[in-house]
């Protein structure tokens, strides 16, 4: 997963406060629960010398996405006064979490980022329309004898697993039944853009059996291995600010790398087969973000960082002991207790991508890797 979009977090000077917080809706009076956790995270930063400007600008965005439904969380990121970046979250944070330092706290959001596969959902259902329906379909109706059959299109793309509370690209259309040809042709076509530009990995289609299987068969024979079609026809209700079919996404897509993830962890275990001193643990992957030749940093879950790094202002000035980075000539660095935003920032500085495995799945020293983008004499 790239992490272009941490950049804006990392064009601010520290210090930057940085804030998960549980924003469900799910919950009995939401709206107060809220208000307490956030009144709690607020007193915790500004014992901890945030400034006021600063606390205030968070305040703006911690209820700002109350039209979701159902669980999630929220992380936002102020500095100096200034609103830097605000993310929806896929899940409630494990716990509600305040800091104040000169790293953003990054882990937990491109965490919940990961695998960031891209997707796209289809859905077809046929209506009967009456003149009695609504005033635009009268006229249509009376030329059918006094009623007709609609089939009605939704289709939404999205990145697995933020467009679960924050949906992509998504178009509704009703058309006459007998109209369906043509605009089969034109949805196909979009697919098939979609794949090329956005990289879909997977088209899932669900409703009316001969609109489905009509699309399929117009589907060209690149698309036939990105389609899924579900058994279940029935119509699904819409949760406000959710994904379409989410439950039947999170049962196709949770614990699934995505394509190029996938392609990345066979690399490491080709290089790992031959030099694993450079490409597994804590220390290999700190002198590979150091010299940016990391292509890929590889995290498991849940994370097992627990010891400190020392950094300084640019993203590769990384190093396990203060001694290194003063043996750099660097004359202002720290000890930054978040190792995981260390990583990050490095990895996101160098171009280096993400990927997170269950640790079950795939065992690291110290719970952490790099794919190489080249190795040294």
């Amino acid at each position: 997963m790239k992490l272009q979009f941490l950049t804006p977090l990392y064009a601010h000077p520290g210090p930057i406060a940085s804030v998960y917080l549980d924003t469900s809706r799910d919950l009995e009076d939401a709206d107060r629960a809220l208000e307490l956790r956030w009144r709690t995270l607020r007193k915790r930063l500004l014992a901890h010398d945030t400034d006021p400007a600063t606390v205030e600008a968070i305040d703006d965005a911690v209820g700002s996405d109350r039209e979701v439904a159902g669980p999630h969380g929220r992380a936002v990121f102020a500095a100096h006064g200034e609103l830097v970046l605000a993310e929806r979250l896929p899940e409630p944070p494990a716990r509600d979490t305040a800091q104040y330092g000169m790293l953003p706290d990054t882990l937990p959001l491109a965490l919940q980022h990961t695998p960031d596969i891209p997707y796209a959902v289809v859905i077809l259902h046929r209506v009967h329309v009456t003149e009695h329906t609504t005033p635009h379909a009268a006229g249509h109706a009376a030329d059918h004898g006094g009623s007709y059959e609609e089939l009605e299109i939704d289709c939404e793309s999205g990145r697995w697993p933020t467009s679960r509370v924050a949906p992509g690209t998504r178009f509704h259309r009703s058309i006459p039944v007998d109209g369906w040809p043509k605009e089969l042709e034109e949805l196909v076509g979009e697919l098939v853009a979609g794949m090329d530009s956005a990289g879909t990995e997977m088209v899932v289609l669900a409703g009316d059996p001969w609109a489905v299987n009509s699309l399929i068969r117009a589907a060209p024979s690149r698309l036939h291995g990105a389609l899924v079609k579900l058994k279940d026809g029935q119509h699904r209700r819409r949760e406000p600010g959710r994904a379409l079919l989410e439950e039947e996404l999170a049962i196709l897509l949770d614990g699934r790398l995505s394509d190029r993830d996938r392609h990345q962890t066979d690399t490491f275990l080709v290089q790992r087969a031959r030099h694993p001193e450079y490409v597994e643990g804590l220390a290999a992957a700190v002198a590979a973000l150091q010299r940016g030749q990391a292509q890929t940093l590889i995290l498991t879950r849940p994370a097992r960082l627990d010891r400190h790094l020392w950094v300084g202002t640019a993203p590769v000035h990384l190093a396990l002991t203060g001694e290194e980075l003063s043996a750099f000539g660097l004359q202002y660095y720290w000890e930054e207790p978040a190792p995981g935003a260390a990583l990050i920032r490095a990895a996101a500085g160098t171009q280096a991508e993400l990927v997170s495995v269950p640790d079950e799945e795939l065992p690291l020293e110290d719970g952490v890797a790099v794919v190489l983008r080249y190795t040294g004499a």
